[in-house]
């Protein structure tokens, strides 16, 4: 009989352990387990905001770099094509608002154009600034004309804009002559030895700069 009521208590006993091992969480311990996901949560979701962001930025300082590369690209076929002696190259310095705004004016020749599948004539281009429509930003690009048109309008010419955006826009001519960078160029015999190019960015702390050698440049 005692052997009887000792096994009903050590059965009693295992029940309640059993049930008391098998207990719920608190109310105090479910809301630190959700703060801490929260916070593990926020953290992850910073972290891959933050690199999604620099990865955009990334993509469009690569996107801008390389539209600066074909620029340069661009102007030193143009430049290194031109003749000697027939003044097809002018330069003037500009300043608008305390700002750079040269001009380089240059003859591209007939056939494949600059930038045209097929010209008919020889045009004068004009690597210059332009400013946006109702707004203080400027574009780079060219002004196209054809060479022999005479007319004081704007009718015959096309713009072609190369890059949105720009602040300012420098031009100096090396003169070999005088072992000097000059500012304006209006020598119709010679061209440069070099041509640079300073284009001040607004989508970056550093100016743009570029140095055209011109192959055919006379000693």
């Amino acid at each position: 009989m005692v052997s009887l009521n000792r096994s009903r208590f050590n059965f009693m006993s295992t029940v309640r352990d059993s049930r008391r091992s098998r207990r719920g969480f608190t109310l105090l311990e479910i809301m630190l387990a959700v703060a801490i996901l929260s916070l593990m949560a926020v953290a992850i979701y910073r972290f891959v905001q933050s690199n999604i962001v620099a990865l955009r930025i990334s993509s469009e300082a690569t996107a801008a770099d390389a539209r600066y590369d074909s620029l340069r690209d661009l102007l030193t076929a143009e430049l290194q094509s031109l003749p000697a002696g027939s003044g097809a190259l002018t330069g003037e310095p500009l300043t608008v608002n305390d700002r750079s705004q040269d001009e380089l004016k240059w003859v591209s020749g007939s056939g494949l154009g600059l930038l045209t599948r097929y010209a008919k004539d020889e045009c004068t281009v004009a690597l210059r600034l332009q400013s946006e429509k109702n707004s203080n930003r400027y574009d780079l690009g060219l002004l196209r004309k054809p060479k022999d048109d005479l007319d004081f309008t704007d009718v015959h010419e096309s713009w072609v804009p190369l890059l949105d955006n720009v602040r300012g826009l420098q031009i100096r001519f090396f003169d070999a002559r005088l072992n000097v960078w000059v500012s304006r160029w209006t020598d119709t015999v010679t061209l440069p030895r070099l041509v640079k190019v300073t284009i001040d960015r607004n989508d970056a702390a550093v100016p743009w700069e570029a140095i055209i050698p011109l192959g055919r440049t006379p000693l």
